[in-house]
């Protein structure tokens, strides 16, 4: 079979499985989101005055029937015949959003958000059909290699559904620092061990399946990178294999909790910090109001303290390519690390039992 003709195949047995995932918001939740009358103190010769800033009003004629307003647009698909559905967590991150689901056949469901991954950006809805629903089968991404063809199927800009882009795998394993592109403004999350391609991905591509050419999801594409061309990133699919195997098992997603916040080290922070080594992860409660251990976590039960060092784990040495984060991915609730930790300029063994994240 010819390149074209595989794509051509992968395309017609994906796309039934593909769905358009549409966030309503209700008029009146918006209008009390927006924010109040605002004076603005500013100054003319002679004078003190204030401008005052009315709070903007949403046009009724953008809510339907119901007062329901559309603000924002994903991708997703159906992985099991009973109507579950995989997607980025942060496209239905809102708890006041409601979720519409636009099958590719243009049949519409309401979608109940079943369990959000507090780490991996995945999340997994509920659709309720009478009739079987078509599915994506998931493949292995521990089997994909660079060079290999893909496609990424979605929402483009939450308008042009069912859009389809061709690419490579470009790269593997990689980690970014990422905005929503619900909400490019918000903190950005670390993402990890992500599949890079240079298959366009737009906004509203967020959520649709990255699949190879025998039409399997390899990936869920979670984010692009603004300013950059042809440089897109995909969650791997295994790690959605193993959020609905906890679902189905605990009816949750069970991810491990170590229980402490670091600074993954490199030479300038080795440089700025005034620290003995430049590879290693330093506990440290770096963002506003952060404790650098949380309290009754497992990491405080080994008696972790802030600004230890923890350069080993498991026997690994930690380092930029392979951090804290990377090991925690590859353990269960339950499992024990063994930490080598420096304080000061004694170093010592500590092993911790992972507990389940809340």
């Amino acid at each position: 079979m010819s390149q074209e003709s595989s794509v051509i195949q992968a395309i017609k047995t994906v796309m039934p499985g593909v769905v358009s995932i549409v966030i309503e918001k209700s008029l009146t939740d918006l209008e009390k989101e927006m924010p109040p009358e605002m004076a603005i103190p500013f100054a003319l010769p002679g004078k003190n005055q204030k401008l005052k800033m009315k709070p903007q009003k949403i046009p009724k004629e953008l809510a339907d029937a119901h007062g329901m307003v559309k603000v924002g647009g994903g991708s997703g698909f159906v992985v099991a015949k009973e109507g579950i559905v995989v997607t980025n967590k942060h496209v239905v991150a809102d708890p006041k959003a409601e979720y519409i689901i636009l099958g590719n056949d243009g049949r519409k469901f309401e979608a109940t958000v079943l369990a959000r991954d507090p780490i991996d950006d995945v999340a997994i809805l509920k659709i309720q059909s009478n009739e079987p629903l078509a599915t994506v089968a998931l493949g292995d991404s521990l089997k994909i290699e660079l060079g290999q063809s893909v496609l990424a199927i979605g929402n483009a800009l939450g308008v042009f559904r069912n859009t389809v882009s061709s690419g490579i795998i470009s790269g593997l394993s990689r980690s970014i620092r990422a905005a929503t592109d619900i909400d490019p403004m918000t903190a950005p999350q670390e993402l990890r061990g992500l599949i890079q391609t240079d298959a366009a991905i737009n906004p509203g591509n967020s959520g649709g399946p990255l699949v190879n050419l025998v039409g399997e999801a390899i990936g869920i594409n979670a984010a692009i990178v603004f300013g950059a061309q042809n440089l897109g990133f995909a969650i791997p699919v295994n790690a959605i294999k193993r959020d609905l195997a906890d679902l189905a098992t605990h009816g949750r997603i069970r991810r491990p909790l170590l229980g402490l916040r670091y600074l993954t080290l490199d030479e300038m922070l080795q440089n700025r910090l005034k620290l003995p080594v430049a590879e290693g992860a330093i506990i440290l409660g770096h963002l506003p109001h952060a404790e650098a251990i949380i309290p009754g976590s497992p990491a405080y039960k080994a008696g972790l303290k802030e600004k230890d060092i923890i350069i080993e784990c498991n026997s690994q040495k930690l380092s930029a390519e392979r951090t804290i984060q990377d090991f925690l991915e590859e353990k269960e609730v339950g499992d024990t690390l063994e930490l080598k930790v420096l304080r000061g300029k004694k170093q010592f063994v500590t092993k911790v039992v992972l507990t389940e994240r809340k």
